[in-house]
């Protein structure tokens, strides 16, 4: 007998490095039996995010690997401004699969505003089949404490001012508030990095921008109870129209815009086996010698059977270990490097000189 009843979604926004992947990771191995389907929004050639997904525990990993199964990356862009390209294919193709289908977890790029999303689950062929169990922000709590909202404000404020019809002075705050302003929950996340101080100052900052029924969640390393982020009910689709963002304001009433992707490079460089010594010291020299706002990927480290990831946000990185590597994978290192002015051929060169000289 056919699912008649709507899928709700989980829609999962926040800065660049606030912990989004994380958050959705951990809901994944909590999963205990829930069918998900997980949408990635990522910018960069390297589909890191979604193979950080692709190494949970899902029930089938040969099905959820592949196009046709569980887990969907959309490509380059943000969602509001692929929505109607890529978003829309992808949710009839998961309105055609609702019996195998309980809930939908939907990662937005750390440059995406929400509202537009939010806003196409109205759309007649979606609103009949899906609902908006919640819009989920993820805060960088350090990073907000110490005044920049994100843990690299250039890369979210070279994204704002790309968009030629945007003329106003603090476009990272205001990118800020129109995603707190559509949140239904907000995770506070990062707290073990804060003391209780900070934790009062930015739980104080982000209630003034949010209403009272709006519950604020402190999280260390994204790990929340699944009861609190999935079953909220909230219909996001039926009141975001009543949610103010600087963003319609901006535009107008049915305003416009194409945003210019042009200004953000991604460069995939690609390297044999390299030791995990000194290994972040070198990316970190790397990062200063360009301008690169983020950086993510696999390497393949001599004598380790498992794959490391490193996943930095300006100059702050993080590394561990996720899996094992399959026996069909090439042991090989893969990194993207995001930012401006890239030069893909220096920055190869550049990195095989910091990378390889000591492997």
């Amino acid at each position: 007998m056919r699912n008649l009843s709507k899928i709700p979604a989980t829609i999962v926004t926040g800065f660049l490095g606030s912990g989004k992947t994380t958050l959705l990771r951990h809901i994944l191995d909590r999963a205990d039996g829930l069918r998900l389907a997980v949408l990635v929004n990522e910018f960069g050639e390297l589909g890191i995010d979604g193979e950080l997904l692709k190494s949970c525990p899902l029930e089938c990993p040969e099905e959820a690997a592949s196009e046709e199964g569980r887990i969907f990356e959309l490509a380059n862009g943000c969602l509001c401004c692929t929505v109607q390209e890529e978003f829309f294919p992808v949710m009839q193709a998961l309105v055609e699969r609702r019996d195998e289908i309980d809930h939908i977890l939907i990662e937005t790029s750390g440059l995406a505003l929400p509202k537009p999303l939010v806003q196409a689950f109205n759309w007649p062929e979606i609103k009949s089949a899906c609902t908006v169990d919640a819009v989920i922000t993820v805060v960088d709590g350090p990073a907000t404490a110490a005044g920049q909202f994100a843990a690299n404000p250039a890369a979210v404020d070279a994204q704002r001012r790309a968009d030629e019809n945007l003329d106003h002075e603090s476009p990272l705050h205001e990118l800020f508030d129109d995603q707190l302003s559509a949140a239904d929950l907000v995770i506070l996340n990062k707290t073990d990095l804060m003391d209780g101080a900070q934790r009062a100052l930015v739980t104080d900052l982000i209630r003034r921008e949010i209403p009272d029924q709006v519950k604020i969640l402190e999280a260390d390393h994204g790990h929340l109870d699944l009861a609190a982020l999935i079953g909220c009910e909230a219909a996001s689709e039926d009141h975001i129209h009543l949610r103010p963002d600087h963003h319609s304001r901006h535009h107008g009433p049915g305003g416009e815009h194409d945003h210019d992707h042009d200004r953000f490079d991604s460069v995939v460089v690609s390297l044999p086996e390299l030791p995990e010594a000194g290994l972040i010291e070198r990316l970190e020299a790397v990062t200063r010698a360009f301008t690169v706002y983020r950086v993510k990927g696999f390497v393949a480290v001599p004598g380790k059977p498992m794959r490391l990831v490193v996943h930095g946000v300006g100059r702050r990185f993080d590394r561990h270990y996720d899996r094992r590597w399959l026996s069909e994978e090439a042991r090989e290192t893969r990194i993207v490097f995001i930012g401006e002015d890239l030069d893909a051929g220096v920055l190869q060169r550049e990195v095989e000189s910091a990378l390889l000289a000591v492997a």
